[in-house]
């Protein structure tokens, strides 16, 4: 191609512009003046280039990853209280109304399922149900205790949708689920502005009226009816349902109706505990921030929850540094809402395998915390057999030393056969309720990550 006359160019050529400063001293346009402004300009823009990759360097991302009720929420809130437990002070206000559908959801989970009991009873011709039949025929006929209670208790039951409307801010869920479903920034609606430098938690003055309405009179309904609740807890029919596995509330429901009376008070605020225990379903990514000293020097650990979609976040955490991921190994006797089919446990080592075969996160740290060991046990102990829906667990001992290493021996597996980035795997068995021995597994899994993250960006 033919170069046009007295063009000296072509048009992939940048031009070079001389600037001011670059003018020879010797060239009457030379300005000492603007030559030193632009020198100035210069060396603050290398600083600060400098600081931002410092800063980069200090960074630490951590993605926390599982099934929807794997822990991975309580894992954060337990990093939160051991780095920041200010901002977790400053969120307790939040979680009031969220305690209180969490109590309110468990109380008409029982008064249906009796229902469904008493008006079907005798007519399940399965094992399971006739020792239904058999525990509750020495109560007689308790069909109008129930309905006794039903109506001191609908008040309150009829509080959960207007509950979970105000908390999910307008959020549905596709398939017809009910319950609180929530997207980053939720706490924004019932609490004011927080410390935390979480984008979690977005600037806002303060509840919304309708949430603060909504929340104070959830809170005079169950301050009224806390001696109904209490009875139908007790209730012997309910205890009998409850160890026949009839009713299967929430793991964090027991819980919460233990402790209705503490609950019930007008000046009630979340206790730890409560925050630890409280269920709430999030969507999306929320990303929280925490200065971790570690190593001698402060890192900027930034650490998300991811919930909802599986793999459409991956492209956007192929720097993570490192991924913890949560498996629920109490959830052998469970099987996923969405599929009936699937076993949960089954579904954890699936959602395993993905993760440790993923070419844009083989770069990552890899953590598994084989979680909900306290449930296990307590499953264990009460006679509930894993053999019975994991058929490959064969005549192994029904022991919590085999069952939890035989878990731990198939995620170890599935590591060793599926990660292409040959990692190391750091292992350990945890119950997120247990704030001592979770915070030994914060420190050490926060160690590790660390010396990781220093060997990768050349940090001393």
């Amino acid at each position: 191609m033919s170069k046009r006359v007295g063009h000296t160019h072509s048009s992939s050529e940048p031009i070079l512009l001389q600037s001011v400063g670059g003018t020879s001293k010797a060239s009457p346009f030379y300005d000492e003046e603007a030559a030193r402004t632009s020198q100035k300009i210069d060396d603050e823009l290398r600083r600060e280039w400098a600081r931002i990759k410092e800063a980069e360097r200090k960074q630490v991302k951590v993605m926390l990853l599982g099934q929807a009720e794997s822990g991975k929420s309580t894992l954060q809130k337990q990093f939160q209280l051991y780095y920041a437990h200010q901002t977790l002070d400053h969120e307790r206000p939040s979680w009031r109304p969220v305690v209180y559908f969490n109590i309110i959801k468990a109380v008409r989970m029982i008064l249906d399922e009796l229902d469904f009991e008493l008006a079907n009873i005798g007519s399940d011709d399965s094992t399971e149900g006739q020792a239904v039949a058999h525990a509750l025929a020495p109560l007689g006929d308790i069909s109008g205790e129930v309905s006794r209670l039903r109506t001191k208790l609908v008040t309150l039951i009829s509080m959960e949708d207007s509950l979970a409307s105000e908390l999910s801010g307008g959020v549905s869920v596709t398939g017809g689920r009910t319950g609180v479903y929530v997207r980053a920034g939720w706490q924004a609606l019932v609490t004011p502005l927080s410390p935390n430098r979480s984008r979690a938690v977005p600037a806002t003055g303060g509840p919304t009226p309708a949430v603060a309405h909504v929340t104070n009179l959830a809170s005079r309904t169950l301050n009224s009816a806390q001696d109904q609740l209490d009875e139908l807890w007790k209730h012997p029919a309910v205890r009998i349902l409850l160890n026949n596995r009839r009713i299967r509330l929430d793991e964090s429901a027991a819980f919460f109706l233990d402790n209705v009376k503490r609950i019930s008070q007008p000046d009630y605020l979340p206790t730890t505990a409560d925050l630890l225990n409280v269920r709430l379903q999030t969507l999306g990514v929320a990303e929280h921030s925490f200065d971790v000293e570690l190593c001698g020097s402060r890192y900027n650990w930034l650490m998300y929850d991811v919930g909802g979609a599986r793999h459409a976040w991956v492209p956007y955490f192929d720097d993570a540094t490192a991924i913890i991921f949560l498996a629920p190994i109490s959830a052998f006797d469970q099987y996923l809402e969405e599929d009936s089919r699937t076993n949960r446990v089954d579904d954890s080592l699936q959602l395993f395998t993905a993760i440790c075969s993923n070419k844009l996160l083989k770069n990552s740290h890899l953590v598994l915390l084989l979680n909900k060991t306290d449930l296990l046990k307590k499953k264990l102990e009460a006679g509930i057999k894993v053999r019975k829906y994991i058929t490959s667990y064969g005549d192994r001992p029904n022991t919590f030393a085999d069952v939890s290493e035989y878990f731990r021996a198939h995620f170890i597996q599935v590591h060793r056969r599926n990660d292409i980035g040959r990692r190391a795997l750091y292992a350990h068995f945890s119950s997120m309720l247990d704030i001592r021995a979770t915070q030994a597994i914060i420190v050490n899994v926060g160690e590790a990550i660390i010396r990781s993250h220093i060997a990768r960006t050349g940090l001393a």
